[in-house]
């Protein structure tokens, strides 16, 4: 542009030899519904090519074995569904105890007429572990570990293999 400001009913042209739409500096050009992440993402953009899920969307995930239709989907394979022998064992462990800020808190307030030692009864209550999860179907076997952060993770998990159970037997 030779003018700071284009005329009325004149083109203005934008930067060194580039048209407005053009994108610039190694930008990908707009795709059609711009805006909107497209998956899968096109090919050459850095992300692996995945295949869509067979059977349609995920009925149950459990840790990295996800039933999607009437199969069993695990890193080692497919498995069918049907007739599939689930199991869960817990290997997680809660444990009480008195944080060192209430024993500070005690120690501070016992000169009070002892009301320091109400301090003694506030307890922490600490999960750790995990949860198994084993499938065996048609002859393999698969199994993963589940965090178990919270004290109702088991039964959480437990609703879940219930349920892969019932799917196993229709």
């Amino acid at each position: 542009m030779t003018q700071p400001y284009p005329q009325p009913g004149e083109n203005p042209q934008w930067g060194p030899g580039h048209a407005p739409a053009t994108p610039g500096y190694g930008h990908p050009p707009a795709a059609p519904g711009y805006g909107y992440p497209a998956y899968p993402p096109p090919a050459g953009y850095g992300f692996p090519q995945q295949a869509p899920a067979p059977g349609g969307a995920p009925l149950l995930s459990l840790g990295d074995i996800t039933v999607v239709g009437d199969q069993i989907i695990t890193p080692a394979g497919t498995l069918p569904l049907r007739g599939a022998v689930w199991n869960a064992t817990d290997f997680s462990h809660t444990e009480e105890k008195i944080p060192p800020h209430a024993i500070v808190l005690a120690i501070l307030f016992f000169v009070f007429c002892l009301l320091g030692l109400f301090f003694l009864l506030m307890k922490e209550k600490k999960t750790t572990g995990y949860i198994q999860v084993s499938v065996t179907s048609a002859g393999r076997h698969h199994s993963t570990m589940i965090p178990a952060h919270r004290q109702d993770a088991f039964p959480a998990v437990m609703a879940q293999v219930a349920y892969a159970r019932s799917l196993s037997g229709m």
